[in-house]
């Protein structure tokens, strides 16, 4: 077996080169957003040209992201959705509902005082984890029948 794994969510720490390198040995495939912020931001205007209003700038680049970030959802076996600790992640929640509508494993990967204000979101998990560490562990279990230690 193989699987392949989009890994949503929060851009600003190195979460997915850790699980990443903790599942190198794994059949698995790693897809992801485009994880430069200004580019993500900016990739609408500077492709289709300026808007002077913020929310066109915006929009704009939303639509041309979701283009990647559809497919690689589409695709994958499993999705891991990343909600970090430093910006609410509005798209995150997002991936996490647009993957469990169509019925994809979900994992979820969350500090703990996160629990609360995403308990709709983890109750449509498979799992939920506190580092990359143990979704990498979760993908070794679920590929191989191999626990931990």
């Amino acid at each position: 077996m193989k699987l392949n794994i989009y890994l949503a969510g929060e851009i600003h720490t190195d979460w997915r080169e850790r699980i990443i390198e903790a599942a190198r040995d794994l059949p698995v495939t790693f897809t992801a957003p485009v994880t430069d912020h200004d580019a993500s931001d900016d990739c609408g205007v500077a492709i289709l040209g300026p808007e002077k209003d913020k929310f066109w700038h915006d929009h704009k680049g939303a639509k041309i992201n979701a283009i990647r970030t559809r497919k690689a959802i589409n695709d994958a076996d499993v999705v891991v959705v990343r909600f970090g600790e430093k910006y609410r992640q509005w798209n995150a929640a997002f991936d996490a509902g647009y993957a469990s509508a169509l019925g994809k494993s979900l994992i979820v990967l969350q500090p703990p005082e996160h629990d609360h204000a995403l308990k709709e979101v983890d109750a449509a998990a498979q799992a939920v984890a506190r580092t990359p560490e143990q979704v990498a562990q979760i993908l070794r279990y679920v590929l191989t029948g191999e626990l931990p230690g």
